[in-house]
Parts: structure tokens; C-alpha cells; sequence
């Protein structure tokens, strides 16, 4: 083994082992600062490297020994080796670089021994006489007893497999090669290693189930009589054969106990599992695992216990070991019926009773409130019944006979049917509004579909059953087409037809009544404000047209129109012209010639003197006709002469507003440029003709 030891640093003084010592200009040695510890029996190294001022040639080193009370330094390593040295250190000392030149000074010192403990000094020599220096700087070594051990390695031992264990003496480095002895069961083998820089000795054998948990002992010796020794206990994997114990027969409700052992090393897994009986594959469920014995307990056993067992060795992430047992159970269990019990008309009935039981058990069918079988058979009986109809709807039992035990299972089959489109579906049109009428009957009871409806957003769907028969009611607008398609389906199937339109007369308004009342609720609401608002309106005109018939009846036969003296024109020059006489104004209607009026003789009036005079003219007429009504009343007498006094007052009280309101018409006329005193009379008089006429009315316009 070769060691190189370098890395001075010029800056600092160190290097990678220690710190640089320059007692002199030119001279400098690099010495491991603390103290080097060593182990007998082993080596030490003792780093060093120098510089001189000449060439060096040899390097020896001393040990600092005291006697007498004197310290003085004994050479122990000179690399010429005619020199003499210490006969202790003679063979046990060498230099690491053994080329001088490279000024590396580091010695290992072999077979180390606790009296080799103390301080080293470096002597560096050239080839001349005068070319010599020693360094003051010393190397402490401390040697103690020897603790490390060897090292044995033992890989996974398995029975039956060679194997190979290997012990190595401690320390990377050794003078002399040491002995290394194997012990093991009572017998030593002796084994002297190689000439290496670490020593190592092999034992190679063929494990059994028996080695393991033994011992194995490794010892090394050293010259000197220094010896150390390490023991390990040997593992050796191993399985054996899997034990299964316990009744393997038992009768229902019993409790099953079965235990599965095996003797291995690391323990086995132990796992339970039942086989499936069609194909005996391992079922998913597994009972009882432990790493040693495995104990399979099902209390109260059924029949579905019955059957065979697995239990499983798992050694080492392997399945080693199966065995098989099987397992009887005396038992019977309560019928089962599989089979769709829904069926459609027409199809096959076909349902499977089955009994698991040992021995097995006579299985029979009836239908409930028949005593006649309709199948039998052992074990299991299914019973077929093909092209059903709805009479074969009802409960069924299945009956299981086992020795004294007699087990009963029922089951309700239930037929599904559907019936065409029943002929009394029709549709009717009705001026702009179609009504459709779908029956169908079946069980379970038939839903509707209406496609037409899939383009319309305002319609009316309703319908009613009445046992298995349904009827679906559509009312819609009219969307064009000559037939409609009802749909009728259920679990059973799907039927449909096309429905006739029928055209049907509709009656005064039916059409308009039938729709409103299918229409949504804001329709409805508005048609009934609509309604009330118009007979309102038309009650109102009806009343105030007679009112007004009446009145004028009433007035006009011996109402007399007199000219108030307001109305008059009036010239720019102030003159007054009083107009047209009472006997010109009985004479008849006239036309007024407007042609012959001159606009230019008119001048214009203020509004509130236009105001005054509309007033003083209506007050002064209205007084007038009063004044000739209540003359002409009087005349009658007895009770209606009464009734018609009262009218009067009452016909005086709506003048009197109606008078107030032509007022104020005329102010509000107020604004006109130029006011004509024939227009005036006219107006006045048209004015009062109508408010006199309409009692009823509030305001006359």
C-alpha cells in the first residue's frame, strides 16, 4: 500500500496533516499538530514532509527514551540500512515515499505495541558532512491496548444452499500477517491470511435447518501475543412441512376449528382461504393470518361454510407450502328463487328455486290458492310458463323438503300489458282550437306523448284513469295538419296512432271560450277587465242617451229661446247693436251668413270681461228657461205634479254645475283674438241646449 502525503502551504504553514515549524531560515518541517493514538497489534502513520537549504539524501528518525533520569534520542529508521537502529523498531518502521528528494519524511510504524508510545524526531542529511540539520519539532504517538475486533460478515443463510462467511482482522495496516481461527459447533479451523494490507479469512459450508441459532467465533492474532475475537449467531432460513389439525366435519350451527402450523425461520405467514367450488380458485376472504400457527374458528356454521380449505405457508415473500382440507356441513338453508319475477305479456316465465342443503332437498312449485304442483326436482326446480298473459300475475311458493325440515320461499310475478290506442281517440276542430282525446289501457298504467306539442308554447294537457284505462285530454291551436300522433308507452312497450281531425260547427263564440279558458292566467284576467269595462261603458251610454231623449222631450215643447241683452255687438266706435228680435228667433232656425259680417267693425275684448258677460249672458237664460219649466209643471196635479217638483230641484242642482263648468269653458277660451257676438250666441245656446239635454252627464263639452 502506497501513501502519498503532500499539500504544504506556503501562505499559512499548514498542510492537509499539520502545521509548519521553521526553526531556522531555510529550514522547515510539517508535523501533525495533536497527539496520533494507535491500537496495539496495528500500525500508525506518522505524516511529515521538509525543506533544506541542500539537497537531502538521507532522513532519520529517533525516539525520545529516558534513562536515568537523562532524556536522549535512540534511532529507530535510517534509510541507510547499513546504519544501526533500536533492535525493537528493527523491520517495523518504513518510509512512506522512499525517494528523499521529494522531501516527504512520513513513516508507518507496523506491529505497534504499547511501549512504542512517545515522541519522534525528524534528522535530515545531505550528501556532504556539513549537510546535516535536525528539527526541533516533535511527533506524539500514544499506544493503547487493542479494542477493535474483527469484522464478520454472514450473508442470508438459506437450508441447503452453500454459503460463505468472511472474517477480517482489524486495522488498514499490519507488519505481520496475524492468525485468524474459526469456532463454531465444537470445532476450530486455523486459517493464516495472505500478505496484505488487510487480512481477511473465509469459511464456506452448506447450512441446515439445524445451524440455526448457533454461534460462530472469529479470532485474530497479533505478534506480541495480542489477540481479538468476534462471535455472531448464525440465522438459517428454513421452512418444513404445514400441519393442519381439528374436525374437518360438522353440523350446522356448530362451531368449525381448524388450526394450520409450520416450523420455519423467519416465520412463515399463515393464511386461510376457501375455494371457490366451480373452478377452485382461492376466494377473496381470508380467515385467520399469523407469522407461526394459523387458527380458523367460524362459530355457528351455515352451509355456506361448507367446502374446501386452503392454508398457506408464505416464507420469504414465497408461497412454499399449501394444504388442502375440506370441510362437511350438515345443513339446509332457506330456499332461494332467482329469475326476473317482471315480466312482459307474452314473454316466458322462468324462475329457479334452489335449496343448498346435505343430503339435498326436494324442491317443489305451487301457485298460491292451488293445490296442484307445477314443478318438482332435487336440489333445485325452475319453473317455465311460456307466452304469459296477465291471468298468470300472482304469488307463487316454493316449497324445500329436508329430512324433518319443511322451508318455504314465495315470490309475486307480475305480468306488464299494454293495449293499443282504443278506437274512441279522436280530434275535433273547433273554429281555431283542436281537441284531442288518446285512451289506452295497461299495467303499469301508460304515459302519453303528444309530438304537436313539441312546436307550441301555450296548451292544455289533462288526464284521467279509471283502473288501468287512461285518457289524455290535448287542447291547442290549431297547427295545420290533418292528423295528430298519440304515443302511449310503459314498461312493456311503446304504441302510437295517428288521430283523425274532425271539423266541428263551433257555436256563438264557443271556439273564443274554449280557448280563453285553456289560455294562461294573465289572459284570463285581461278579457274579464276588458269585459266589465265595456259593459260599464255601454251601460252608461245607454242611460245618459235616454236621459237626454227624455229631458229634451220634456223641454223643447215649451221651452221658449229668448236673446239675453249681454248679446249684443259692439263696434269700434262703442255703438250696440241688439241683434235679432224674439219674433225673428221663433221664426225658425236660421243660417248665419258669415260672408256678411265686417271683422274689421269688431274689436277685441280682455279675457276676464269676455269671462263676465259669458257669465251674466248664461245666468240670465238659464233663469228664464227655469222660470218657464216650473210654470209648465204646475199645470199637472195630484202625485205627479209632486214627482215632477222634485225632478225640478234636482234638474236645478246638475244646472247649476253644468252652468259653473260652461264658465269656465268660456275663460279657458279667453285667450282668442277676436270674439264674434253672433258666435257667442250660438255657442251659449249649444252650450245650454246640451247640458240641459244630458241631466246625467257631469260636464258638457
Amino acid at each position: 500500500m502506497t501513501v502519498f502525503l503532500s499539500g504544504i502551504s506556503a501562505d499559512t504553514g499548514a498542510s492537509v496533516w499539520g502545521k509548519q515549524h521553521c526553526p531556522q531560515q531555510g529550514y522547515c518541517v510539517t508535523l501533525s499538530e495533536g497527539e496520533l493514538t494507535a491500537e496495539a497489534g496495528l500500525c500508525v502513520v506518522i505524516p511529515c514532509s521538509f525543506t533544506t537549504i541542500f539537497t537531502p539524501t538521507h532522513v532519520i528518525w529517533s525516539k525520545r527514551i529516558k534513562a536515568d533520569q537523562i532524556w536522549y534520542y535512540n534511532r529507530i529508521f535510517h534509510t541507510d540500512k547499513s546504519q544501526s537502529v533500536q533492535p525493537e523498531f528493527r523491520g517495523r518502521v518504513s518510509l512512506l515515499e522512499p525517494d528523499v528528494s521529494q522531501r516527504n519524511c512520513s513513516i508507518m510504524i507496523n506491529d505497534l505495541r504499547e511501549s512504542d508510545s512517545g515522541f519522534y524526531q525528524l534528522r535530515v542529511e545531505g550528501s556532504k558532512q556539513s549537510e546535516a540539520f535536525t528539527f526541533t519539532s516533535k511527533a506524539a504517538v500514544t499506544v493503547k491496548g487493542l479494542s477493535q475486533k474483527p469484522t464478520v460478515v454472514i450473508p442470508p443463510l438459506t437450508a441447503g444452499q452453500q454459503s460463505t462467511l468472511t472474517c477480517t482482522a482489524p486495522g488498514l495496516c499490519s507488519g505481520s500477517a496475524p492468525n485468524i481461527t474459526w469456532s463454531w459447533r465444537g470445532k476450530t479451523t486455523a486459517y493464516k491470511s495472505e500478505e496484505t494490507q488487510r487480512h481477511t479469512s473465509t469459511l464456506t459450508f452448506n447450512p441446515l435447518a439445524e445451524h440455526h441459532s448457533t454461534n460462530v467465533t472469529c479470532k485474530v492474532s497479533f505478534r506480541g501475543d495480542i489477540t481479538t475475537e468476534e462471535t455472531q449467531t448464525v440465522n438459517v432460513s428454513y421452512v418444513k412441512e404445514v400441519q393442519i389439525t381439528g374436525s374437518r366435519k360438522v353440523t350446522e350451527g356448530e362451531t368449525l376449528s381448524l388450526t394450520c402450523s409450520v416450523e420455519s425461520f423467519p416465520p412463515s405467514l399463515i393464511t386461510w382461504a376457501k375455494m371457490s367450488e366451480s373452478d377452485l380458485q382461492e376466494d377473496t376472504d381470508t380467515f385467520t393470518q399469523d407469522q407461526r400457527t394459523g387458527a380458523l374458528s367460524i362459530y355457528n356454521v351455515t352451509a355456506e361454510d361448507s367446502g374446501q380449505y386452503v392454508c398457506t405457508a408464505t416464507h420469504l415473500n414465497k408461497t412454499h407450502k399449501m394444504r388442502n382440507v375440506t370441510v362437511t356441513v350438515i345443513y339446509i338453508r332457506k330456499p332461494q328463487i332467482s329469475g326476473s319475477t317482471a315480466v312482459n305479456e307474452g314473454d316466458v316465465l322462468s324462475l329457479t328455486c334452489s335449496a343448498e342443503s346435505f343430503p339435498p332437498s326436494v324442491i317443489m312449485w305451487t301457485k298460491l290458492s292451488s293445490n296442484t304442483t307445477l314443478h318438482n326436482g332435487t336440489g333445485s326446480a325452475t319453473l317455465v310458463i311460456p307466452n304469459v298473459t296477465a291471468e298468470h300475475s300472482g304469488q307463487y311458493i316454493c316449497t324445500a323438503n329436508h329430512l324433518n325440515t319443511t322451508l318455504t320461499e314465495r315470490v309475486t310475478v307480475t305480468v306488464t300489458w299494454i293495449t293499443e290506442i282504443q278506437t274512441g281517440s279522436v280530434c275535433e276542430l273547433q273554429s281555431d282550437v283542436l281537441t284531442c282525446w288518446c285512451v289506452s289501457e295497461g299495467f303499469p298504467l301508460p304515459t302519453f306523448k303528444w309530438p304537436l306539442l313539441e312546436d307550441h308554447t301555450q296548451y292544455s294537457v289533462v288526464t284521467s284513469v279509471s283502473k288501468q284505462t287512461v285518457n289524455s285530454t290535448v287542447t291547442v291551436r290549431n297547427h295545420g295538419n290533418t292528423a295528430v300522433e298519440c304515443v302511449a308507452s310503459n314498461e312493456n312497450r311503446e304504441v302510437k296512432a295517428n288521430l283523425t281531425i274532425q271539423t266541428k260547427l263551433p257555436e256563438a263564440g264557443k271556439s273564443e271560450e274554449i280557448f280563453q279558458t285553456a289560455s294562461r292566467l294573465e289572459v284570463i284576467i285581461a278579457f274579464l277587465i276588458g269585459a266589465v269595462l265595456s259593459a260599464v261603458v255601454c251601460c252608461l251610454a245607454i242611460k245618459c242617451h235616454r236621459n237626454k231623449q227624455k229631458k229634451s222631450e220634456n223641454v223643447d215643447e215649451t221651452m221658449e229661446m229668448i236673446i239675453p241683452q249681454g248679446n249684443m255687438l259692439v263696434h269700434e266706435n262703442g255703438a250696440v247693436d241688439r241683434g235679432t228680435t224674439d219674433t225673428e228667433l221663433n221664426s225658425g232656425p236660421k243660417d248665419v251668413e258669415y260672408a256678411s259680417i265686417d271683422f274689421s267693425l269688431l274689436k277685441r275684448m280682455r279675457p276676464s270681461e269676455v269671462a263676465r258677460r259669458k257669465q251674466e249672458s248664461t245666468e240670465t237664460e238659464y233663469s228664464e228657461v227655469k222660470r218657464q219649466v216650473r210654470e209648465e209643471k204646475k199645470e199637472d196635479a195630484g202625485e205627479e205634479g209632486e214627482t215632477l217638483e222634485r225632478k225640478e230641484e234636482e234638474v236645478m242642482v246638475e244646472e247649476d254645475e253644468e252652468t259653473r263648468h260652461c264658465v269656465s269653458e268660456a275663460e279657458n277660451r279667453g285667450d282668442e283674438a277676436v270674439y264674434s257676438n253672433v258666435k257667442e250666441i250660438m255657442y251659449n245656446k249649444d252650450c245650454v241646449d246640451r247640458c240641459d239635454g244630458l241631466m246625467m252627464e257631469p260636464h258638457c263639452d
